[in-house]
């Protein structure tokens, strides 16, 4: 197989338990700002919600479980993240 023939995972829809990780600046109602964004786009469980702060507290990393139903679904969400200036990263 070579590199052009290599291609990214498929993920199946609806995936009813689909991370996505969120790294981004500290701060005051900044996670409270992401749910919001998440839950516009797709319902989460938040019986599974983690939250872990980098060793100086500048960042924070926010872990979500959503039911993804496709693929737009996902860019849209790691979308307008990104759009917020405070996330850095969406995984």
């Amino acid at each position: 197989m070579t590199d052009t023939e290599v291609k990214a995972p498929k993920i199946e829809f609806p995936n009813k338990d689909y991370p996505i990780k969120v790294i981004g600046v500290t701060g005051v109602g900044n996670k409270d700002k992401i749910v919001a964004i998440v839950e516009k786009h797709a319902k989460i469980n938040h019986a599974l919600d983690a939250e872990r702060f980098s060793p100086n507290g500048k960042y924070t990393t926010i872990q979500l479980h959503i039911v993804a139903t496709d693929q737009d679904q996902l860019y849209n969400i790691n979308s307008e993240l990104r759009a917020t200036g405070f996330v850095h990263m969406v995984l």
